[in-house]
């Protein structure tokens, strides 16, 4: 039993870990038998002895920077951009009626595939990789947040501007606030978005980072499994702030709890 005195959370939490060990488990058992080919599937015990060779040399570190520094980048350049359109537009329906068509429109061309002609304008350069994560980031937030701030209930912003709040500081104290669920939900889908576009550039295209170290035969899975891992590394991080921001809302209310249920 758990401190909230809810017996099935830590049941939840050991089964959560359980099914991976147990899969690690059944391949480590497969490849030592024979049946998963080290050339098909190397036991986990050979990736887990070339990730710490790499480690110690060194050779592992820089591509990891590379890849979180332009996945960074992508994210809070296009991001950012995405966040201040998307909550402007939805606050002023004039230029929201001129520019969301037009982006919705964009919005159904892949992120993918403008790559062609992000590259006939900026060659195989990080000038490419980074426009095509801006890209991936943009639209998620931008769609999310005009969502979030058109949402908003009319009746708070009424109250809000019957408390003297307008201009500015309306915007910031009743608007946002009430748009920040949509926002944060557009955050965790551009993540997503960023790692997709990130995992495709760096192992065709990018001079450095995880995908060119997959280029080597024997260490390809080290790569896979780090991009696994960062990438939910990412996603869990966006989950806590959600969490953190949102415990005020009542969609963050579980009804199973209430039941002692799980």
């Amino acid at each position: 039993m758990d401190r909230s005195g809810n017996p099935g959370r830590p049941r939840a939490r050991f089964a959560s870990w359980f099914a991976p060990v147990l899969l690690l488990a059944a391949w480590q058992w497969a490849a030592q038998a024979g049946w998963l080919p080290p050339r098909i599937l190397p036991a986990p015990s050979a990736v887990a002895s070339a990730a710490g060779s790499l480690a110690v040399s060194g050779e592992l570190w820089p591509p990891v920077r590379d890849s979180l520094l332009r996945a960074l980048a992508g994210l809070l350049l296009g991001g950012a951009a995405g966040l201040v359109l998307g909550t402007l537009n939805g606050a002023w329906r004039r230029a929201g009626a001129w520019l969301d068509g037009i982006l919705r429109a964009a919005r159904a061309v892949p992120v993918l595939a403008l790559a062609p002609l992000v590259l006939s304008w900026f060659g195989a350069e990080d000038a490419a990789g980074l426009t095509l994560l801006s890209l991936g980031a943009f639209f998620p937030l931008y769609f999310q947040a005009f969502r979030g701030v058109r949402s908003v209930d009319p009746a708070l912003v009424e109250m809000g501007r019957s408390c003297g709040l307008a201009g500015w500081r309306l915007y910031r104290d009743v608007v946002l606030p009430g748009a920040l669920p949509s926002i944060l939900t557009g955050l965790r889908q551009a993540l997503g978005l960023v790692w997709l576009v990130l995992i495709a550039f760096e192992v065709f295209l990018a001079p450095s980072g995880i995908g060119r170290l997959m280029a080597q035969a024997d260490v390809l899975l080290v790569g896979v499994l780090l991009y696994a891992a960062l990438g939910w590394a990412a996603d869990g991080l966006a989950v806590a702030l959600e969490r953190r921001l949102l415990r005020w809302s009542p969609a963050r209310w579980r009804p199973e709890r209430a039941l002692g249920m799980n």
